[in-house]
């Protein structure tokens, strides 16, 4: 099967692009910062999205196909199956880091490449925009962070407190371009 990877457009994206994405992931270990150490806790649920989640997403994204933040997705034939936000606004007390906004794939679709040909190419983003680092605030469980470790990816240097605030159980990590 053949994935392309290109920027999300007026063209190739609308609300009900995400109609089929499967955001399904059955997490049963996070990692949590207790007293300064990073370690892998019991804790489970299901991460399931509605339709109705997967068009408020779509519509979020399909509002900024113009802004301040540039998308790319994963197609296989004209199914999305993967996307990326990148920020382009400079963070960090050094302006040193711009912000891998979202990094999504489907279900059916993990383990087959498809999230690093996404990641290049927020790589490639952040390098277009001078930035040293990419910003992540990433999933806490098991998996992702397996994920994330396995793109290189390690825990932030400079927590953005705001970033930070908005997902209080996420693991602050950079990427080092």
């Amino acid at each position: 099967m053949e994935i392309r990877v290109e920027r999300l457009t007026e063209d190739n994206f609308n609300t009900h692009s995400l109609d089929n994405f499967i955001r399904h992931q059955v997490v049963t270990e996070c990692w949590r910062n207790v007293d300064g150490n990073w370690i892998l806790l019991p804790i489970s649920f299901v991460e399931e999205w509605s339709l109705d989640k997967c068009r408020e997403e779509a519509l979020a994204i399909a509002n900024n196909l113009n802004g301040d933040m540039i998308d790319y997705g994963a197609f296989a034939e004209t199914d999305l199956i993967g996307y990326i936000t990148v920020g382009t606004e400079k963070l960090g007390t050094k302006k040193q880091y711009v912000q891998l906004v979202t990094f999504q794939v489907s279900e059916a679709f993990r383990g087959m490449g498809v999230g690093r040909k996404l990641f290049e190419k927020a790589v490639t983003i952040a390098r277009e925009y001078g930035a040293k680092k990419l910003y992540i605030s990433a999933h806490s469980s098991k998996e992702s962070q397996a994920a994330y470790k396995a793109l290189g990816c390690v825990y932030a240097e400079e927590i953005i407190p705001w970033i930070a605030e908005e997902e209080p159980c996420d693991v602050q990590m950079e990427y080092v371009l």
